[in-house]
């Protein structure tokens, strides 16, 4: 039979780090999506324009606040629950 490798041991340093990119990138993200948002609305693009602009780029605005703000608080509240063994 084949046996199963020994779990490596976890760096909770590395992990910290690498929760931290996470969240930063998300945010980062989702500010991204609000400046292009905002652009949309302001029918800086000629590939989108009138009302089309204005909903596409409400819907951008929308989408990148909820990914800014809610995203990074849902994933600290996952990154808290100890992992289920």
């Amino acid at each position: 039979m084949t046996e199963i490798p020994p779990i490596p041991p976890v760096d909770p340093e590395k992990v910290a780090r690498q929760r931290f990119f996470a969240l930063g990138l998300f945010r980062l993200s989702g500010a991204l999506l609000v400046m292009f948002g905002f652009l949309i609305l302001m029918q800086r693009f000629h590939w989108v324009q009138g009302s089309k602009a204005k909903a596409m780029g409400a819907i951008f605005v929308v989408v990148g606040l909820f990914q800014f703000v809610i995203v990074p608080r849902l994933l600290l509240a996952l990154f808290r629950k100890p992992p289920q063994s």
